[in-house]
């Protein structure tokens, strides 16, 4: 499923335009987007969590050649699902 796969369905389960549905899931992404730019833990009750997480720079391999190099540190949004997700997924 894609933006526009979710549009349509949104757009249809809820009888509004495509093109509102759109502008409803970009707004829902950029908010997400922009509290974790913040740092900000977004915690959707009953679908889980996006948290950043910060990964410290670490020694590593060139694949190709297998030189050495390092790897520069970086920020990472994870994803925690809830257990309704969870046990959805499993049962």
């Amino acid at each position: 499923m894609n933006n526009a796969d979710l549009a349509d369905r949104i757009a249809t389960d809820h009888g509004v335009t495509k093109a509102e549905a759109r502008k409803l899931i970009d707004a829902v992404f950029s908010a997400i987007t922009d509290a974790a730019a913040k740092d900000e833990e977004v915690s959707l009750s009953g679908f889980g969590k996006f948290k950043v997480k910060n990964s410290p720079a670490r020694d590593g391999r060139n694949p190709a050649t297998g030189e050495p190099m390092k790897i520069a540190a970086s920020r990472k949004l994870g994803f925690t699902p809830a257990k309704a997700v969870k046990d959805k997924l499993n049962g």
